[in-house]
């Protein structure tokens, strides 16, 4: 896998929400997380976001902190971080929610359920990736990554395994089990959007999201099961953008 060193890049936790205070508005997370193969086949180690917080993070003199944003998205700052530090596990962080349209909607989605993961906007350092060959990996090895540039940390909606193709996902967990957490968070957004907090824009994207969740159930009738142990080499598929007006124009509540 080639690595784009002077793009924008983002990558999730795959990790749930630590910790919520909906009275003092802080949200307690981890950001990365270390010393664990991801699906770009990299492998972060402890240390890779030093820089970055001593350059930019909460104790810094930059006027340019490291932001707290959602869907990483500039124009929609919903508070700021007030911890942000390495453990043993990840890059720890704790946020301070606004009191902004943008901080009230995503306080009303951690309370609600809908957002548990977090991502990072970052970019790779050239001269601090390496490959480790491994044969025992799929891909003949991995990217050790030692060092990244940090510019902010997300709430998101969608974690990074919801865009992952659906055939995929079923190899790996299972047609049933991968229904039923589909189910699962069916459920939650839709007990969101008959609450009916937040704003009509909130409550749009829920509406987008289930739509999202229903076409993935519709794909996943037509996937046949994956049997581990069968001889037939499976064809690689296709990684294709998600496609958004497909899910709205074809897909009803």
């Amino acid at each position: 896998m080639k690595k784009a060193f002077n793009s924008y890049e983002i990558k999730s936790s795959d990790m749930e929400l630590k910790d919520l205070d909906s009275s003092k508005r802080q949200v307690a997370m981890y950001l990365s997380k270390f010393d664990t193969i991801d699906s770009d086949n990299d492998l972060i180690t402890r240390g890779a976001f030093t820089k970055s917080i001593q350059e930019r993070g909460v104790n810094s003199e930059s006027n340019r902190k490291i932001a707290f944003l959602r869907f990483h998205d500039w124009n929609m700052p919903i508070g700021k971080f007030t911890e942000l530090k390495e453990d043993e596990n990840g890059l720890y962080a704790v946020a301070q929610l606004s009191k902004s349209t943008d901080g009230n909607n995503a306080l009303i989605d951690y309370e609600e359920g809908i957002i548990r993961e977090h991502s990072i906007g970052f970019k790779y350092m050239k001269d601090k990736i390496r490959f480790i060959e491994d044969d025992t990996k799929e891909n003949g090895g991995f990217y050790q990554v030692s060092e990244v540039q940090l510019f902010e940390g997300s709430a998101v909606t969608f974690g990074a395994n919801e865009f992952t193709n659906v055939i995929e996902i079923v190899k790996a967990e299972g047609k049933e089990n991968t229904i039923e957490k589909i189910a699962k968070e069916i459920d939650i957004v839709t007990k969101s959007i008959i609450n009916g907090k937040g704003t009509d824009e909130r409550l749009y994207s829920m509406e987008m999201k289930l739509k999202f969740l229903n076409s993935r159930l519709i794909e996943l009738v037509k996937i046949e099961p994956f049997n581990k142990h069968s001889k037939k080499e499976d064809k690689p598929t296709e990684k294709t953008g998600f496609d958004w007006n497909r899910v709205i124009n074809n897909i009803n509540l």
